[in-house]
């Protein structure tokens, strides 16, 4: 057995986890139970018996089989939930199997209170318990081979899926022992691997997902398919709010392959045998549409309400010190108004979901992220009990938030019940972005007030906006504040001794929803933003500006630094080009990015160029690929490090550098080359780039040699390509901002010219 010295111990009669039994073929199951961390919000979610349980079955054959219960969307929970158990368990990685959870209680996310992929907790939430299962199980295996053999226990160690005799030619397989090992008792304590001892963990690792994306086995839910399915699509009214007043399904009916057309909750669906009979359908019917009150919703009357918001007197997030007072004493004071648009998900894969229901059942096959929520609104549908819903989660293509919500099941199971047939629902792309739950639009002043050495001695930041939580969640606004709104703000980590956060609830027309990194999404942009205009005003690198703020907050430093060291931070540049740099946290994840932008022709009109010479390039420092919901998620515990990455994305290549920072703060490098070939154009869509925390683009004040009136060229350039004004109400900004703001949107918003 290995030496325990080093090892965390951890009381397992204590929390009362396992479960150990023997399955048939002569092979060993565990259960875990999961401790829970929010146990008024489980029970309120999961009923006063709320008892979560996964699963992990090791076979004769030596296969692993283990249930993930987290929702696979391109994060990399179906390789990272299995390195977990495999890390602790000592298994032969290369038989391990994965198999999706089904919708119960028993795989409730501990950190939750539901089964919900969401919040970048997925490992965070599963990283102790499926640690203790895998150590549990490794135990039992070496007690079972020590007992076959009469030998003692720490004479045996267990490795790469057998147990080991140290001292004889003695082992065994784990498909060998399985039998034995389920026989024995739970043992008392089990000890997990210091973070120095991790095999896989924090590791590149292959996913276990990408051979069955490439070979085309990954079941998505829009490749499910089921004897006599009916494809349905449904003409919902382009206006929020709206309903069918009257319509007429004549021509819709003589499309052929079309059996129904019928009314649903949400509009008027065709049910075809094929999508492009429901859709051809569709396009034929006949809808007098009641539009309601929001008919004559616009961009700007929604600009205007948030202004009006903007007046009132908002909810204080967050009050150090007095910045009124502060910014009203300051003899130099910056300015700016700051406007997030409605933004949708746009998920590769369109919503949809596959339904069947019979007299005492329903069984759904769903790309989800909440597993709970599709189970209760089909059985809230069906009138069944919730236990009689099957849910079958499938990959998703990208959720992003989007697929917590079930207005596609609703409708699915609708139909399904309408016609007695299975039916699968797809949304078009048009569908799914005018008919989306966006993330908030806000509007955003802020005021800063800095000293003679140009030292932020205030800041003030007024938002306003939707809430998520008031539809969602409204028992978790708290003192009037819903989180996600302030998120990326009220945590600002500078050290000014003057701050206020304040937040308006207005809620409008349009729906919201959780939108990747909510809050942050917007909010870090905004505020690392403005701390470049406060640089800018001081005189002084942004950099050296931000490190001097950061002194309290070395996970943000560590970060900034290492994103800075490898970008090059200020080293010379060629005429024409310059560098901006930004860093925040969100859910626990830091990251920390630099970019380049080249002008072109000194007009402003930066693209992603196709050459090496010209390129954009981008520095992204972030979590480990190879753990990016675990130690770099917020780290289970005290005693977990965080991981970080540096990306530098140039024409030909990603070139991915991981660089582990651990608890001593020392960083642990290695690097692997993927091709990029025709995807250049995500290069400056750095929203995309990242996981917990997507900071913005950020770019620092221009070289000299730019013209000053690059900014306005390049604005009136992008005005006449797009029809529409990049700045959208930030002319306040200085023109190093507008510049910013002008590339950034010239290269992102409006997907500009691709090389």
């Amino acid at each position: 057995m290995n030496d325990l010295s080093s090892f965390e111990t951890i009381d397992m009669e204590r929390r009362g986890f396992l479960k150990v039994s023997a399955v048939a073929g002569g092979g060993l199951l565990i259960g875990f139970h999961l401790p829970l961390a929010n146990r008024a919000g489980a029970a309120e979610a999961a009923g006063k018996d709320f008892t979560p349980n996964a699963w992990i079955r090791i076979d004769a054959d030596d296969t692993v089989t283990l249930r993930v219960a987290s929702s696979e969307m391109g994060q990399g929970v179906y390789t990272a939930i299995p390195m977990l158990l495999a890390e602790e368990l000592e298994c032969d990685w290369a038989r391990i199997k994965v198999e999706m959870a089904p919708a119960d209680k028993a795989y409730t996310n501990p950190l939750i209170g539901q089964q919900l992929t969401g919040g970048s907790t997925a490992v965070r939430a599963f990283w102790t318990p499926l640690r203790q299962a895998g150590a549990a199980g490794r135990d039992l295996l070496i007690r079972a081979a020590a007992q076959t053999w009469k030998v003692k226990e720490d004479e045996c160690r267990a490795e790469n899926g057998v147990v080991l005799h140290k001292t004889s030619n003695l082992k065994a397989s784990y498909g060998e022992l399985a039998a034995k090992a389920a026989t024995l008792p739970v043992p008392s304590e089990v000890f997990l691997k210091e973070p120095g001892e991790f095999k896989l963990i924090g590791k590149s690792t292959a996913r276990l997902d990408t051979p069955l994306k490439v070979n085309g086995s990954a079941v998505f839910g829009m490749d499910v398919k089921l004897p006599g399915l009916l494809t349905a699509v449904v003409a919902r009214c382009p206006v929020f709010g709206g309903k069918p007043k009257k319509f007429d399904a004549t021509k819709a009916k003589s499309v052929p392959g079309v059996s129904q057309v019928l009314s649903v909750h949400s509009g008027i669906a065709v049910v075809a045998d094929s999508f492009w009979a429901a859709q051809q359908a569709r396009a034929a019917l006949a809808v007098e549409w009641d539009e309601g009150a929001n008919a004559k919703l616009d961009s700007a009357a929604i600009r205007r309400q948030l202004e009006r918001a903007l007046k009132k007197k908002g909810v204080t997030a967050r009050n150090d010190g007095d910045a009124a007072k502060a910014l009203k004493a300051a003899s130099k004071r910056i300015e700016a108004v700051y406007e997030a648009p409605y933004l949708a998900h746009a998920c590769m894969e369109p919503m949809n979901c596959t339904a069947v229901v019979k007299k005492n059942s329903c069984e759904l096959w769903v790309p989800t992220q909440n597993q709970t929520a599709a189970q209760f609104v089909a059985a809230q549908i069906t009138g069944l009990p919730l236990e009689n819903v099957k849910v079958n989660t499938t990959f998703l293509g990208g959720g992003f938030g989007r697929r917590g919500e079930q207005d596609f099941v609703a409708e699915a199971v609708q139909l399904a019940m309408a016609t007695g047939a299975p039916v699968k629902l797809i949304w078009t792309r048009e569908d799914d972005m005018h008919h989306d739950y966006y993330r908030p639009a806000t509007l955003n002043r802020l005021s800063a007030a800095l000293d003679k050495d140009g030292n932020p001695v205030a800041w003030r930041h007024e938002i306003a906006g939707g809430s998520i939580f008031s539809r969602v969640f409204p028992n978790s606004i708290k003192n009037g504040i819903d989180n996600t709104s302030v998120e990326g703000a009220a945590n600002l980590p500078y050290a000014i001794p003057n701050l206020q956060v304040t937040w308006v609830m207005e809620n409008g027309a349009v729906p919201v929803g959780f939108w990747r990194s909510v809050g942050s999404s917007q909010n870090a942009y905004i505020t690392e933003c403005f701390l470049d205009e406060l640089a800018a005003a001081a005189g002084k690198d942004p950099y050296e500006y931000r490190r001097a703020l950061l002194t309290k907050h070395p996970r943000h430093l560590g970060v900034l630094e290492l994103a800075a060291q490898k970008a090059g931070w200020g080293t010379p540049l060629p005429a024409g080009r310059t560098r901006g740099i930004a860093v925040a946290e969100a859910f626990g994840s830091y990251c920390a990015q630099v970019a380049e932008v080249t002008l072109e022709g000194g007009r402003g009109r930066s693209r992603l160029p196709a050459s090496r010479d010209t390129c954009t390039s981008l520095y992204i420092a972030e979590a480990d690929p190879a753990a990016r919901q675990a130690p770099a998620a917020g780290l289970a515990s005290e005693q977990e490090s965080a991981a970080h990455a540096i990306a530098h994305a140039d024409p030909q290549h990603d070139i991915v550098t991981c660089a582990r920072l651990g608890a001593d703060n020392k960083f642990f490098l290695g690097q692997s080359l993927r091709p990029v070939e025709r995807r250049r154009e995500r290069y400056f869509q750095i929203p995309q780039i990242g996981f917990g925390a997507q900071v913005a683009r950020v770019i620092a004040p221009p070289p000299s040699g730019i013209p000053i009136d690059a900014a306005r060229n390049a604005r009136g350039d992008l005005r006449a390509q797009h029809g529409r004004d990049p700045l959208r109400g930030n002319n306040a900004l200085s023109v190093n901002a507008q510049l910013a703001l002008v590339l950034a949107r010239g290269q992102n918003r409006f997907a500009a010219e691709k090389p």
